[in-house]
Order: structure tokens, then sequence, then C-alpha cells
């Protein structure tokens, strides 16, 4: 068929075909070759879009002009017995903003040296007092501050202090180990160690002959399996002459003891001697930026105690690294550069888990940096410094016929109208972009797609349990509330703090959908703050800071909800009992209502919601405003600073801390209205920059040096196609006309909505609405008569054709500025006019040109 050929040829400004679609319509062509021709045609040939050009090359660097200067870390050490050290770290901060371990060239010495030597870069304790660790390499020179206390104290080996660390780091109650539910080879330990009180019991009594000998401590199964000296599945852990082995030898010699058994004889609760109890952990250094493949940087981690004491844990911290290709990290803490890229290392250590961002460069790597406009604002700067940290060059701004179509769909859901695409491209303004952001930000459609956000992240739909109209009115509510303009802190205290009947009180129906009190406090903090606690419900999380204490704590606060019947069978009202408890499944106690990562607030004679609310939206809250602004961040950029966006963790660190929680300091700023935040986000260059991207930034996808291709959300593409097409859907509940995005309850959907990932809302989870391509996508685009009767429906060739009499070439200008947002080139233009003029039903062959453009790629993807 010659039109199909014509189309194929006409299409040289197509984006690259991602690699699934390419698969399924590679099948799908055996079985319909002529249909299967024409949408390969139009959705695998955009390869000059994205095609790599040159980067510019140079010799300056990015980063501020400075001199060489040497940091070492900790920056303080305290020493606070016999046993106690602190391992030292230098790092030579070059002026291109490289760095450098320098800590075997350094010359390490006490400036008093009868209060500690050195032993290589390691401190060791003399004598009490005060003095300064001298850092000395070439002319340059550090001083550390020293003070030593308790140097001839040589405290007891404790079994949750020293003993628990010292299986955590050997593996032995790892999910693979004795950690697992139901332990390993008949021995079973808490996972990563949060439950002391029970393992000290599993070791000491469970079968106490077989796995400790008090009377020759060193013939233990505990050591002896450990060491390697008789069978053990889990192989050998660490040698008999390692610090690890003489710890709990030294613990078995004296006797095993239990921290106090005393007190444990009298309570379950775990001892709370403030000096076994690690309170923070820091990891050094900090950040760092490595140069040459296999270069390497040692890190050092510091726990602080509750009684003020420090501790160097770096022997008994557990290391992991997000990119092993990039910075791996072996169990020393010592990181060896890969590929180029960013990393973050973690260690984790009792319940603490922090990170380091590791970013790693060629060696010698030539990078001439982008000139960030002085007048640019608080994004793009803190973009530009990223980027000229990874040596990379960002892309270009993108034409105005792409900003247009993209920021229309983004910030509305839909296409721009040939009306608005020629005022557009027409203007001479230098501002007319930022006055087509405010233009859309005023229209009601804003409000309708975050309502349609939230409800999904809120799973608001009809149950056996929620009625329709419960649900319909709880949709209303709530894009009521966005179309107000009602700030979003205060949309979630009305959610949270709601009483009533469903039908009355539209938003009581948050705790209708989600009645178990368990799952509302896991909702509550992944929705809102950003975080999943569900990890921490059965064992302490291993991957972040949040313990099963905090776990029960914070759903406390949900324990008093009450439920009733009302008049209408389809209602129910929603009250404060006033009484009811959250119990602890280890200790068997009430939980305290206790803010995540915060104080237990006085909740006596209070409704617990009320006070839950009041800190959770508080311009204190370090979780909140930032979780926001980065799902707002990701629905305009493609990628959040924290992907996924409600899975913010240490073990799963922001990209961009800083520009995180600038971003989260403005929403703030702006009494949490995110139109003065998506403001900010679609006027910056980040935001329009090309999808053209260039050698240095074309494996980059999380540093925002170019456009992020992304499909079309389900409802506004549906809603795209209905508008294009002049072709509207009917759904339920609805009048004709209503857009995809105006849909009430999650359970009415179509087959289209379906199979382009439209979100079930049965969790609370932003990953339930997807736009990942699939083979159910392709055939219907293929098979489906979506595109094909809303063609038919609209009747717009026709009508362009036959009422107002438009030649060949200014329909083909219609279908393209409509559903692309541009013209299309001399070439596409001539070869299309061509082949529908030859053909024998013109009207057809325009038929099958619109039809081909709306299952394109640049159709259906946004650019």
């Amino acid at each position: 068929m010659s039109l199909i050929q014509a189309i194929r040829l006409s299409c040289v400004s197509n984006l690259p075909l991602h690699a699934t679609i390419a698969g399924t319509h590679a099948t799908i062509a055996g079985m319909h070759a002529t249909i299967a021709g024409m949408i390969v045609v139009m959705m695998g040939c955009w390869c000059s879009a994205t095609a790599a050009s040159p980067a510019t090359s140079g010799n300056s660097s990015s980063s501020p002009s400075r001199t060489n200067r040497i940091s070492v870390y900790p920056e303080s050490v305290s020493l606070h017995s016999a046993r106690d050290f602190q391992s030292l770290i230098a790092v030579l901060q070059q002026a291109d903003g490289t760095t450098t371990d320098v800590t075997d060239q350094v010359q390490w010495s006490v400036q008093n040296s009868k209060l500690a030597s050195m032993e290589d870069n390691r401190a060791i304790p003399l004598a009490n007092g005060n003095s300064e660790i001298i850092a000395t390499l070439d002319e340059s020179t550090v001083r550390v501050p020293l003070r030593v206390s308790g140097a001839s104290d040589r405290p007891r080996i404790r079994f949750e202090k020293d003993v628990m660390p010292v299986l955590t780091r050997a593996g032995c109650n790892s999910g693979s180990c004795h950690g697992a539910s139901r332990g390993k080879d008949g021995f079973r330990l808490s996972l990563f160690g949060f439950d002391p009180t029970g393992d000290y019991h599993r070791i000491t009594r469970q079968e106490s002959a077989r796995r400790i000998n008090l009377a020759i401590p060193h013939e233990s199964l505990r050591l002896k399996k450990s060491i390697g000296a008789v069978p053990h599945s889990g192989g050998k852990r660490f040698g008999d002459t390692s610090d690890y082995y003489q710890t709990i030898l030294e613990w078995l010699q004296d006797g095993a003891l239990a921290d106090d058994e005393a007190l444990r004889a009298k309570s379950n609760n775990a001892v709370t001697d403030d000096s076994l109890k690690a309170t923070s952990l820091v990891l050094y250094p900090p950040k760092a930026v490595i140069q040459g493949q296999g270069a390497q940087q040692q890190m050092v981690a510091v726990a602080t105690y509750a009684d003020g004491t420090t501790r160097d844990v770096t022997q008994l911290a557990s290391f992991t690294s997000n990119n092993s290709s990039i910075a791996a990290i072996d169990d020393e803490g010592t990181v060896a550069a890969g590929m180029r890229g960013e990393a973050f290392v973690m260690a984790r250590f009792g319940t603490h888990t922090v990170g380091s961002q590791i970013l790693t460069l060629p060696k010698e790597l030539q990078f001439t940096a982008k000139k960030t406009n002085p007048n640019a604002g608080y994004i793009d700067r803190l973009v530009d410094r990223k980027l000229s940290l990874l040596r990379i060059v960002p892309s270009g701004p993108c034409d105005d016929q792409t900003f247009l179509r993209r920021t229309t769909i983004d910030i509305v859901g839909l296409l721009p109208t040939q009306k608005e695409y020629e005022q557009f491209v027409r203007d001479p303004a230098p501002d007319k972009r930022a006055r087509l952001i405010d233009q859309l930000l005023q229209r009601k459609e804003f409000s309708e797609i975050w309502a349609m956000k939230f409800a999904q992240l809120l799973m608001i739909k009809s149950t056996n349990q929620v009625s329709y109209k419960s649900a319909f009115l709880y949709a209303n509510w709530l894009t009521d509330q966005f179309a107000r303009g009602v700030p979003i802190n205060k949309i979630v205290q009305e959610l949270l703090t709601s009483s009533g009947g469903t039908f009355s009180s539209p938003a009581t129906n948050f705790y209708e959908i989600e009645r178990d009190t368990l799952k509302t406090s896991e909702n509550v903090a992944q929705v809102f703050l950003g975080i999943r606690t569900q990890c921490a419900q059965c064992h302490n999380h291993p991957f972040d800071r949040w313990t099963m204490d905090d776990y029960y704590g914070f759903a406390s606060f949900f324990a008093q909800v009450g439920r009733k019947s009302a008049e209408d069978y389809r209602e129910r009202i929603v009250f404060n009992r006033f009484k009811g408890e959250v119990k602890h499944p280890l200790t068997q106690k009430k939980a305290v209502p206790t803010f995540l990562g915060a104080e237990q607030p006085n909740v006596r004679g209070k409704d617990r919601r009320d006070v839950l609310a009041q800190w959770l939206t508080s311009d204190d809250n370090p979780y909140f405003a930032k979780s926001i602004a980065n799902r707002v961040w990701a629905h305009f950029m493609g990628v959040g600073i924290v992907e996924p966006v409600d899975d913010i963790r240490v073990s799963n660190p922001a990209t961009n801390p800083e520009l995180l929680e600038e971003l989260g300091h403005r929403l703030v700023e702006y009494d949490f209205d995110f139109r003065s935040l998506v403001r900010d986000i679609c006027n910056s260059e980040a935001y329009g920059r090309s999808a053209e991207t260039n050698l240095t930034n074309a494996h980059d996808h999380r540093n925002y040096a170019s456009a992020v291709i992304r499909r079309i959300p389900a409802e506004n593409l549906l809603d795209c196609l209905s508008a294009v097409t002049e072709s509207p859907d009917k759904f339920r509940g609805l009048p004709l006309g209503s857009r995809a995005v105006q849909i009430a309850d999650g359970t009415t959907s179509n087959y289209f909505l379906d199979a382009f990932g439209r979100s079930k809302r049965t969790t609370a989870c932003e990953c339930e609405a997807t736009t990942s391509p699939s083979l159910s996508q392709a055939l219907h685009l293929l098979n489906g008569d979506s595109v094909h009767r809303k063609i038919g429906a609209g009747k717009l060739i026709k009508r362009w054709r036959n009422k107002q009499k438009l030649p060949s070439d200014r329909i083909i200008d219609q279908i393209f500025v409509r559903s692309l947002s541009r013209h299309p080139n001399e070439d596409e233009k001539t070869r299309l006019i061509e082949e529908v003029e030859s053909s024998e039903d013109q009207t057809a062959a325009l038929e099958d040109v619109f039809w081909a453009v709306l299952n394109s790629r640049e159709f259906v993807f946004n650019h």
C-alpha cells in the first residue's frame, strides 16, 4: 500500500521506539501487516530527536575557584575508656571539586603525646585530659580537638552493646541466616538484632549446654561454628585472632551475663542503661567526588550513645552501596570507584542507617561547565550545581511547540487547541512561556488532575463497605478542595480529624475505606510523609531508622477511631471513642502515641488525631512538605528527587538533597499552595529543556540534564484522544462529555483505561498508576476500536472536506497541529499529499493519516 510507505518515509522526527513496544509491534506485524506498518512507522522513527551530539570540550572546571584544602573526619575525637579508639581519615578537596583520600600520606601526631598515641591513623587513649590531634600534609596542617576520659577503665563486655553488633556484622541475624522468620538449622535470632532480650535468652537459655560452655568458654559452639572449627552451614564468619572473636570470648569468660540480670528478671523490658543505646550514627566523609576507576575512599562510621559517649563502629557497621558498578564498598568501609556516575554508600549499625553521596568521574576528564544565568532561580542554581559536579552538560531549551504541548499536558491534562497553538507560536513576547503557565494554572482542569492523583492515593472507590454515594461525595469533596485553592496542609488536617456521617462529612470516608488501625497508620505515613513503615510491623526496619516502637507508637494515634451505623444503611458515622489502645507485640504493653522520629505528645483527654494532624502538617515537620514537593516535582519532571516518591528513606536517598530541602522550604513559604511551587518548576530552565541529549547526559536520567520522555497517564491520554477527535466518552454517574480525570469512583473504568495503567486504587502506593508500555496497549491500539471509532464518530475529516471544503494539505496541517502541536515538515507534507491525492477515496486516506498519527509515539508520549 503506497500510503503506508509514504507515512514511513515521511515520519523523520519521531522518538525512538521503546524496547517493549518495539518487540510488541514486531510480533503484531506478522498478524496484521498493513495496520502494523502504519503504527511502526508513526511510533518508531523519531530517531533524530535523541541522537547524541558532541559535548563541548575544554579544561575549565565547573566548581567555584578555590585552592586545595584538607578536611579531617571526624571533626573532633572523644575517647571514653581503655577499650576505646577512633580512626581518622583525611580528604584532599581539590580546586576542581574532586576529592582524594590522603589518609596514608598524612603525618599524624598528638600535641600532648602523654594523653594519646597514634597508630597510623588510629587514636588510642593513654591518660585523661584535653589535647589536639595534628594532621600534616606538605604545608597544610589540620588540628582536631581531642578529649580523653576514663583512660584507665576497662568496662565489662555488654551483650547488647558489644556482642549483638558482632552477631549483626558477621551476618548471623540476617534474613538469609538465623534472622529468618523460622531461623536456620534449629536456631533463630531476631532480624538484625531488633529483640536483644529474646536473643540473649535464645543464646544462653535455649539448649544452653549446646551453644555456650562457661566451664571452657573457647569450646562454646557459639564460637567454634563462627570460626569454622566445626561444620557450619554459614561457613567461617571470622578468625580466632579477630576482635570479634575476642569480644564474644571475653563475654563468655565473664559468665555470659545479661546486661542487668536483676532488672530483666523483673520485667521483659529492655534495659534502660543509657550506655547501651546508640542514638545516632554518622558516616564520614559526607560526600566524595572520586576521579579515576579503581580510586578508593575509606569511610569511617561513628555512633553516639544516649549517655553522650561516642564510638568508632567502622568495624561493626554493615556497609552497602545502592550501585556497586559505580561505587562498591567492602566490609571494611573502603569505597572503590567504578564506572562514571553517582551512588550512595550506606552504613547500618543497630537501628540506624546513614549514607554518603559518592560521585565517580573518569580520570583527567575534560569539561566546560554551562554558565548558570546570574538571574536564575533556586531550582536552576541547585540543578546546575549538581550537573557541574557530575561534569554533565545539560541539553538546550526545547522549542516553543514542544514547550506548549508539554506544559499543557502536565498542567491541565489536555492538548493545546489549534487556536491556542497559533496564538502561542505567533506571540513574540519574551515572557510568553511564563504567561502560558499562569493561564493554565487558573484553569479548573489543574485542580481536577490533582484531585484525581490524590483520589488514587486515598483509594477512593465503592466497595462492600463504602457505598457508591459515599465514594462519589468523597471524590467531589476532594475536587472542591483543590478547586477552591485550599492549601494541601488544610486538606490533610480535615481528612485526619474528620468526624460525622460519610454523607454529611465526606472526608470521614477516609476512615471507612480503610478500617484497620495498623493499615491506616501505614497509609498516612506513606501518602503524606513518603515513608513506608510496613517493614517495622514485625521487626525493626532493616534499611531505615524505623523500629517496632516507632510503628506501634504511630499507629496508636488511630486506635480510638469509632464507627457506627447511620439512619441510611449506606451511610456510616465516624467518631472519636476516647478509648482503645494498640499493643506492642513484643512487650504486650500499650504503645504510647509517638510522632515518627519525634517526641511523645500529651494526648490525655484529646482526640489523638487532632494532635497528630497538627504535628504532621506543621511547618517544622521534616517530612510532610518535602514529601508533597517531591510528588509535585516528579509529576512535572518525570522522575522524583526521591524515587519512588513514597519511599523516602536513608537507603533510598535524594539525588539532590539540597533541591529537595529547598522545594519543601518553598512550599511552606507559599503556605502549602503548590500552584506557586508548580509555577517555580515550570518556569525553570530544567523543566524547559529539550529531550535531545548529548554525549555527557545521554545516560543520565536522575539529574534533569534533559527532558524525560514519558507516556501520558491513562486518564489524560484518553481525554486528549477524545478532545482531538471531538468524540467524548460516557462514564458511570457522569454526563456525556465528562473527562476521564473526573471519574469519582475508582471501580468505574473501561478497557482503554485499564490497558494504559489506570490505578486500581487498592493500595496507597503511587506505583498503582503506571505509564509503562505493555502488550495489551499495543494490541488495543492495533485492534481496539478506541481510535478508529472516535475518528469515525467525531467526523472531523468529513466536516473539513465536505462542509469547510478544506484542501488536503490544510487537513493534514490540522491533523498534525491538533495531535502533535506542530506542523508537518516539508518532506512529510509533500509525500502525504501525493499519496492522499492519488488515492481513490481521499476521505478514507486522510482518516488513515489521522489514525496513524494518533497511534504514534509522538502522540502517546509527552516529550
